[in-house]
């Protein structure tokens, strides 16, 4: 981050830094063994990368220090080997546990000069995933940068609330907050650049990353931010994530967060947090569901709402995908077809927008779309997801905006219905930067190619806070996206496509 009156013989040691030109007439061969704070950590080859797996960057939250702030991880002896952690504590996947708070390292086995550090916060709803989901070794070599992959206490483990409880509300983001210092201190270890640290996440790591620029704790701690699929003013109507569901949003006032906790205690038949403490994992984990989209502001960690709080004075790039809501649409359809119906759709719509719901079908016809699910789903994407976003990105300071929109990226949430494709929908871009599970699911040319200019794209935006990197397109900063498809990267109007103009006047976007 640039400052005001910096001496000039700084500002081309930081230019230096920040391009990797420092030590550049020297290529280095990375070590395999690794000092970081805690003790000593072998990494494994994979490719032309090193990856170091499960490190320790808090001390397991079990026992009396569940519901606590995150602590230092206690140091050991010898070498600890590269193993995958278990995920942090969710439903549906095995094995998870408690003890879960690691990070996973990937770096390139061969580098010039200090290499930008690329912090991922992954999504989930705040409930579910994990940074070993998220292999990068793509985005290590191809960006030359050290990838850092995070696990964070989720559902009731990482944001119940208690009155009196130090913490409430966001543990799960004082996880995260503690990997970011954690990739700080140790990122020289790596062939790092500590004072070159972006954050990206996506959906719930995205509106993670809105809160943290609206932390007091940004200062000093994060140099950009990438926020994919999740802004710091994200809503959804009544029905916007599930039909019959209340209207929602990432965040929650703390009061309301600690009265949603003792609720959820008194199911477990308990007063007081020492009680939920002696309750088994599997236990509490039936009431997680009611901490998804569960972040607390009017914290110390988090002071304001960040939909209306000042955001940290850094660069950032933010977007989402052009069908965002396909993908929760279709999940609906999939799980009871009658939800979503011609029949339905005004009812839908009555729920949702109320006194507005005539002006909203009269924009989203029937008549206009293959069924009722694809015009609801465009509905929940411009008025929830694309406005939300542009509407954040016009709050920021220095801003790329984009879109991404390979109409055949791939399925990668698994929803097949006829007559309704799923497009570009919610996490259809993330395979473009990782191989998803440790598998690469681009199957031709062009969305390998693809691949390789958003990789171009997200690492040089994390070297130099500039997405532009040579043989790209031009992307210009500013409120106007870079739509990204095979072939078709191209600047575009996403206001007037998603129809913002309009949602504004129902008081949605």
């Amino acid at each position: 981050m640039m400052m005001p009156g910096v001496k000039s013989a700084s500002i081309v040691a930081a230019v230096v830094s920040a391009m990797g030109l420092a030590g550049a007439c020297k290529t280095s061969q990375e070590p395999l063994t690794v000092r970081v704070d805690s003790g000593s950590v072998r990494g494994v080859l994979k490719g032309d990368a090193r990856e170091f797996l499960g490190i320790p960057y808090a001390a397991p939250p079990v026992g009396g220090l569940r519901w606590t702030l995150p602590r230092k991880p206690q140091p050991w002896s010898g070498v600890r080997a590269s193993r995958a952690s278990k995920d942090c504590k969710q439903a549906g996947k095995q094995p998870s546990s408690e003890d879960c708070l690691y990070v996973n390292v990937t770096a390139p086995r061969k580098r010039r000069g200090r290499l930008p550090v690329m912090v991922w916060w992954h999504g989930g709803g705040f409930t579910q995933g994990s940074g070993k989901d998220y292999d990068a070794v793509r985005l290590a070599t191809e960006g030359k940068a050290i990838v850092v992959t995070v696990n964070y206490r989720l559902g009731i483990f990482g944001y119940l609330g208690l009155p009196g409880l130090k913490g409430s509300g966001d543990f799960g983001l004082a996880d995260q907050i503690a990997a970011l210092k954690w990739a700080r201190r140790n990122a020289s270890a790596f062939g790092g650049d500590p004072h070159n640290i972006t954050v990206f996440g996506q959906s719930a790591g995205a509106m993670s990353a809105c809160a943290l620029l609206a932390s007091p704790e940004a200062k000093g701690l994060v140099d950009k931010a990438i926020i994919s699929s999740g802004s710091c003013r994200l809503r959804w109507p009544a029905g916007g994530l599930f039909p019959g569901a209340p209207a929602d949003r990432p965040y929650v006032p703390v009061k309301q967060g600690q009265e949603d906790g003792l609720a959820a205690a008194k199911e477990l038949k308990c007063g007081d947090v020492a009680c939920l403490r002696r309750k088994s994992a599997d236990e509490l984990l039936p009431q997680s569901a009611s901490f998804s989209d569960h972040l607390a502001y009017g914290t110390a960690l988090l002071p304001r709402d960040p939909a209306v709080a000042p955001l940290a004075s850094v660069p950032v790039m933010i977007g989402g995908t052009r069908d965002e809501a396909r993908s929760f649409v279709g999940g609906a359809i999939n799980y009871d077809p009658k939800l979503i119906t011609a029949k339905t759709y005004p009812r839908l719509l009555a729920a949702a927008f109320g006194k507005d719901a005539g002006k909203v079908a009269a924009k989203y016809p029937l008549s206009r779309y293959r069924s009722a699910g694809p015009a609801w789903a465009a509905v929940l994407t411009d008025g929830s997801w694309a406005c939300s976003a542009l509407a954040t990105a016009r709050g920021l300071r220095k801003v790329y905006s984009y879109e991404f929109a390979d109409e055949n990226a791939p399925n990668v949430n698994g929803i097949k219905i006829p007559g309704f494709p799923m497009g570009a929908a919610h996490a259809s871009d993330l395979p473009y930067l990782f191989d998803l599970g440790g598998r690469d699911l681009l199957v031709n040319k062009e969305r390998k190619g693809l691949a390789r200019t958003m990789i171009g794209y997200w690492s040089a935006f994390a070297r130099s806070g500039d997405p532009n990197h040579r043989g790209a397109p031009r992307w210009r900063p500013g409120l106007a996206p870079l739509s990204l498809a095979p072939g078709a990267i191209r600047t575009i109007d996403a206001a007037s496509e998603h129809n913002c103009a309009f949602w504004k006047t129902t008081g949605v976007a």
